[in-house]
């Protein structure tokens, strides 16, 4: 199992290239599924949960090919799709197998999906895509750990088509949102999402919806409108760049000083988490493409409470909270939307912070200086925040588990490595 050695102290500075998005990635690649046609994504990145997402469809008789020429393209061909079923053995630490109901069903008019898997760090529950797509029409059980999914035969025995209908999640919800979208976009008439997730990757999945043919009003708001079309053909489409593996970035830079620039940097995507590192003291510009962060000294610490997009996003809770850990003054950080997203503290505590939960909050007192130390990871962000801790810590810090952190980032340590970081990957 390899791990991360990093030695802190080193200030940053350079160019990084940010990666494709792999929240945008992985629906896509099941919005492959709805045609027969040849689909091409570009800017893909190099992830573990890519690299499972395409087992899971190659296992389903789709092809599936990265070029081995351009960097980021994958050719994904389902015209020959045999088997709609995601197996648990090959989604079980991915929850976003789920992303494969909505598309299958409105194809193929049945699927079989395993309950999905992932990060341990709070309940992701699966009954807001159930409730949503059975008010379209569909049969949905679920039996040992699947959902089997199947519209009613027609006269002929033929499976029809998913209904376009009303749907209000009881939740804010993502991957159900994004279920929806796919489902929708060939289902027979409209379908209107109530407080549908305002996210750039459904944003994202909708401009490549609409490239291969949906019809499709008001994604980035909370009402979409969806009118479904018999087929969709094939399209090229460019994944949108990563805006928590920006902000991840902009943390680390904050956090240990310098001036790096992020290529392909979405400022725009991250409202809350600029603000804050603004207010923190973190000098930091924009432009078309770009994102250049400057910081010297040590900064003011922050307090916030995560919520729904475009508020402050749970997946750069843990990150800001490293750079809190070594800031000037106290804070507090509310987590709203995950129950479990603080398992990370114990380990930042190994490391000489000073932090105190409870219930929902973290309190945290700054201190001038961690001291490195043996920690472990215990899900993606969390390993993010151990390595922007190691970054400024005295000494080694060796982070086990990182299995986690190559689940979500694209290579991230060589990207550190090249604006100055001291890192290596040590093989076990």
């Amino acid at each position: 199992m390899d791990k991360l050695l990093v030695r802190g102290g080193k200030s940053l500075a350079g160019t990084v290239e940010i990666s494709g998005a792999k929240n945008a990635a992985l629906p896509e690649l099941c919005a492959a599924l709805l045609t027969a046609d040849p689909v091409v994504l570009e800017n893909v990145p190099r992830l573990q949960d890519v690299s499972t997402m395409l087992k899971l469809i190659r296992n389903m008789g789709v092809e599936a090919d990265r070029s081995p020429d351009v960097a980021g393209r994958v050719t994904i061909n389902a015209g020959a799709l045999s088997s709609p079923e995601a197996p648990y053995e090959l989604v079980k630490t991915m929850r976003a197998s789920v992303l494969a109901l909505g598309p299958l069903l409105a194809r193929f008019g049945e699927a079989t999906v395993s309950l999905p898997g992932g990060c341990a760090i709070g309940s992701r529950p699966v009954d807001q895509h159930i409730k949503g797509l059975q008010a379209m029409g569909a049969e949905i059980a679920v039996e040992h750990g699947y959902m089997l999914a199947k519209l009613p035969a027609g006269p002929h025995g033929a499976r029809g088509r998913l209904k376009g209908c009303h749907i209000t999640t009881d939740m804010v919800t993502v991957t159900g949102t994004e279920n929806f979208l796919m489902a929708a976009s060939l289902a027979e008439g409209e379908t209107i999402l109530e407080n549908a997730a305002q996210e750039p990757e459904i944003g994202d999945l909708a401009e490549m919806l609409i490239k291969m043919g949906a019809q499709i009003e008001g994604h980035g708001t909370r009402r979409i409108r969806i009118q479904g079309v018999e087929r969709l053909h094939g399209c090229t489409h460019q994944v949108v760049a990563d805006r928590i593996e920006t902000g991840t970035f902009l943390c680390a830079v904050a956090a240990t000083g310098g001036d790096v620039v992020l290529r392909h940097g979405r400022a725009d995507h991250l409202d809350a988490v600029i603000e804050k590192l603004r207010e923190a003291g973190v000098t930091i510009t924009a432009g078309d493409g770009f994102i250049r962060v400057q910081a010297e000294g040590r900064l003011k610490a922050q307090s916030f409470r995560t919520t729904e997009y475009p508020g402050f996003p749970t997946d750069m809770q843990a990150q800001f909270m490293a750079l809190n850990t070594i800031a000037l003054g106290s804070s507090m950080v509310t987590e709203t939307i995950f129950e479990n997203r603080f398992m990370h503290v114990n380990e930042m505590v190994r490391l000489g912070a000073k932090i105190q939960i409870e219930g929902k909050i973290a309190v945290m007192e700054g201190v001038e200086r961690l001291s490195g130390a043996a920690v472990m990871a215990t899900d993606l962000r969390a390993s993010a925040s151990l390595v922007i801790a190691g970054l400024v810590a005295d000494g080694e810090t060796l982070i086990d588990r990182i299995y986690h952190l190559d689940r979500g980032y694209d290579q991230m340590e060589t990207k550190l490595r090249g604006i100055g970081a001291d890192i290596e990957r040590v093989k076990t």
